[in-house]
């Protein structure tokens, strides 16, 4: 005699086969992405393990602090370390405010009409110009035309050029974010459009500049192109007192070192692109540093 087989419950909550066979597609799927994900590392590390590997054993305090000789072939490389800050420094101080304040007349200010879209189509092409364009650029508007010389000014506005979309890109997309109800909530008070901005969007938005300056530090210190034609040279001994003065800079540097001069130490390329690394990431850790701070001060 057979057993009944109980009938199923109204409230059964058990997976049915369709269900069962969607959760492991879906695991598969993740863990595809994570395989993909892990693959990006690996060329990551690789680089990392060789600049370690062949540059450990140049670096030192003398490193460092010395200055090069033998155009490069030995010494240290501290001059086109410092010129590197340098070029940055100036990139930054042209590229950030001027990028964040055409990123806000987009945002806040601007309608959607002809012009707003030619100047986005204008944008997007410029950040897929090539680098060598912008340095062709550098020497005629800014070395010629504007009468700045081959020197830290004329290569650091390159460089800015270079990257301004990158900061007007991630600077409007982070005044985007900010919810529309805080704007709406400060004009019902009495604020005036500036206002609002100033003291309400632009705070609420401070972790999406930021990030536009890290991405902006990352392709302003290993640019060399730029700086080839506009203010960075080869060799040179003392440091740079002003923005009229011509520099070295570590991505040249290691350009130099690598193609240019015959009877350098194997470990001299290698120890230059450790330490350019290492300022892109000393730069990115501090910028990374306030982002999470700013972020954290968000209430929404």
């Amino acid at each position: 005699m057979t057993t009944p087989q109980p009938k199923a419950s109204p409230l059964d909550f058990r997976a049915t086969g369709h269900e069962r066979r969607a959760l492991s597609t879906q695991k598969l799927v993740r863990l595809g992405f994570l395989g993909v994900t892990l693959l990006l590392l690996l060329p990551v590390l690789g680089i990392l393990v060789t600049l370690l590997v062949e540059g450990a054993p140049g670096l030192s305090l003398e490193f460092f602090l010395d200055e090069p000789r033998k155009n490069g072939a030995q010494g240290g490389i501290f001059p086109a370390l410092v010129g590197t800050i340098w070029l940055t420094a100036v990139a930054l101080a042209v590229a950030l405010p001027t990028g964040v304040a055409a990123a806000i007349y987009l945002s806040e200010y601007a309608r959607d009409n002809w012009l707003t879209r030619a100047i986005q189509v204008a944008i997007v092409n410029l950040a897929g110009v090539p680098s060598i364009v912008h340095a062709l650029f550098g020497v005629g508007a800014f070395v010629h035309f504007m009468r700045f010389g081959t020197s830290i000014l004329a290569a650091g506005c390159t460089l800015a050029v270079m990257t301004l979309p990158v900061v007007i890109v991630a600077t409007r997309e982070s005044l985007q974010a900010v919810p529309r109800a805080f704007r709406e909530a400060c004009w019902s008070l009495g604020a005036t459009r500036w206002q609002t901005i100033w003291r309400v969007v632009l705070p609420n938005s401070g972790s999406g500049i930021l990030t536009g300056l890290i991405l902006v530090v990352c392709r302003a210190v290993g640019e060399t192109a730029p700086i080839m034609f506009t203010g960075a040279v080869a060799l040179r001994v003392l440091t740079p007192e002003s923005v009229f003065d011509q520099t070295m800079a570590l991505s040249y540097h290691l350009y130099v070192v690598s193609t240019q001069v015959s009877e350098v130490p194997r470990h001299v390329p290698f120890a230059v692109a450790l330490t350019l690394i290492a300022v892109v990431l000393a730069m990115n850790a501090v910028a990374i540093y306030f982002r999470m701070r700013l972020r954290g001060r968000k209430k929404w």
